[in-house]
């Protein structure tokens, strides 16, 4: 078999943060255990949504779950991937089948052993009820064997090389023997009466106040086990409040990443230290292809020229960003990126000669072209977007497009954006680490987020043609080829990928930073290993 082999002393190389600490009052009502061994008080904006780890989907859902259902693999700074539960992993020869070595010494917390029969029940519980992202990861995915109680085996139907690399890290692991008495497991709450197997286990909930989890102490990953003793996650109405809360001792850590404005206001604060996180993702926009006229490459083109891309950076982002050069091969993906990738050009007046070649005028002579007035749908709670909406509507005018801005509450901008009801839609990717498995979801013509509607044979042929290869340098080029076609069509407008920018009580130190905003210093190892003095 192809194999691909990774030790626990890479991960440990991530990058650790050691600062001086100390010790202050545990009681959460009186000072949130800032500075406590036995707590760890985390500042979250939202509630849990879903205790199910398999259909969560916000990120405190995520948050909360990846301290207490393992993964097969971690992630590095660059995005690839880790042990963690599972040890080795490699593909037959001919890529039909996959097989993963797991750890022996991870323990669910009802005492019964984690084992392959675990992987092979919530892989083809996956698969059989379409739960999920995760779902969508494994088209190729036939049936999983457990070999052992250390290992399994994937059969598939066609070689993929994204397969491992997907069920790996986006898959948590449910215990069948608690999972399979349920009925559908999509339908599961898992609401009560936790059974889990990470670092911290689940034990008090007090819904849009505080969320408290406890020590597992025979968590194998750190040594001696976690160092703290309790987890609490308070809900606050926004960043602003946590910012006051952390700056108060009240919580010793914000989950949020902070906006720039914010993050410039702590940065004096010897109370506090700021730590800087990779993203995985970017922001962008795309426009919509069911909709006329959005239909026309000239009119995609006209509104990627009318966006200043540097101003967003500059004043939105308070310079916390950088270009991706308007490509979907992001700069923290240096194995992927196309150095021949260039940013569209900010040029209103080529954008006023793209809308007259493709036939639209401003009969009344007011500056906008007649027809082409545009909605574009944002969430008003994101702050870097809420920004940046209004630089992108602004530099529009300029050439000539009325883009109408729809700032909506974040359950409706999910559901209009499932739904593709928007003209434009402004967001970001929190984690696209894996071009062939994330263009299949977000470009192919049947892509679950295929916010765009985008449906290019020639696309979809590439992106089948990467996946095919079971190593990344055979994957490259194809999907090189794949992210040109992405860009010249104007199928997404990449803005930028920014540079988050986390805060913690500098009375903690040994955090674990990863990529993303998902992971950053709340990922389980970062949080399993944090001290104070």
């Amino acid at each position: 078999m192809r194999r691909t082999t990774r030790t626990l002393a890479m991960a440990v190389g991530l990058l650790s943060i050691g600062l001086v600490t100390a010790c202050s009052p545990s009681d959460p009502d009186a000072g949130g255990g800032a500075g406590s061994a036995e707590r760890l008080t985390i500042g979250t904006t939202a509630d849990v949504i879903n205790y199910n780890p398999l259909v969560g989907n916000s990120r405190t859902d995520t948050w909360v779950t990846n301290l207490m259902y393992p993964r097969l693999m971690g992630m590095g700074l660059d995005g690839t991937r880790t042990p963690y539960l599972g040890t080795e992993w490699a593909y037959a020869p001919d890529g039909k089948s996959a097989k993963v070595t797991l750890r022996d010494d991870f323990t669910w917390t009802d005492g019964e052993k984690v084992t392959a029969d675990d992987v092979v029940f919530t892989i083809k519980a996956i698969a059989a009820e379409k739960i999920g992202v995760v779902a969508g990861l494994i088209p190729a995915f036939q049936e999983a064997t457990a070999l052992s109680p250390t290992e399994v085996e994937f059969t598939l139907s066609e070689p993929d090389g994204t397969f491992l690399e997907n069920v790996g890290f986006w898959m948590p692991i449910v215990p069948e023997h608690v999972f399979s008495k349920v009925g559908k497991v999509a339908e599961f709450a898992n609401d009560a009466d936790w059974v889990s197997a990470g670092p911290y286990q689940l034990t008090s909930v007090e819904r849009g106040q505080r969320y408290v989890l406890k020590r597992v102490a025979n968590y194998p990953l750190v040594d001696g086990g976690p160092k703290t003793a309790e987890l609490v996650f308070r809900v606050f109405p926004d960043v602003n409040t946590e910012a006051l809360a952390l700056r108060n001792g009240e919580i010793d850590l914000i989950a949020n990443a902070l906006p720039p404005a914010l993050a410039k206001t702590l940065e004096g604060d010897s109370k506090l230290k700021l730590v800087k996180v990779p993203s995985l993702g970017w922001a962008h926009m795309q426009y919509n292809l069911a909709r006329k006229p959005l239909d026309k490459l000239e009119v995609r083109q006209a509104l990627a020229a009318a966006v200043d891309y540097e101003a967003i950076r500059r004043v939105a982002l308070q310079g916390s960003a950088v270009s991706s050069n308007s490509s979907v091969l992001t700069p923290t993906l240096k194995q992927w990126q196309d150095p021949s990738a260039t940013e569209y050009a900010y040029d209103p007046a080529r954008a006023k000669q793209l809308l007259t070649g493709a036939g639209f005028t401003d009969g009344n002579g007011d500056g906008l072209f007649d027809g082409l007035s545009l909605r574009m749908i944002y969430d008003q709670a994101d702050p870097n977007i809420a920004k940046w909406a209004q630089l992108v509507r602004d530099s529009s005018k300029e050439a000539g497009i009325d883009i109408k801005l729809e700032g909506l509450e974040r359950n409706t901008y999910l559901a209009k954006t499932k739904e593709r009801d928007f003209d434009i839609y402004a967001g970001s990717w929190a984690i696209m680490e894996n071009p062939p498995a994330n263009l299949t979801l977000a470009f192919k013509c049947d892509g679950f987020i295929n916010y765009a509607n985008a449906c290019d044979p020639a696309l979809d042929k590439l992106i089948d043609e990467s996946r095919s290869h079971l190593d990344q340098p055979s994957q490259k080029t194809a999907i090189q080829a794949a992210a040109k076609i992405i860009s010249d069509q104007v199928y997404d407008n990449v803005l930028y990928v920014e540079e988050f920018t986390f805060a913690h009580s500098a009375k903690w130190s040994n955090f674990l930073v990863q990529p993303s905003e998902l992971l950053s210093i709340v990922n389980p190892q970062s949080l399993a290993q944090a001290t104070t003095d």
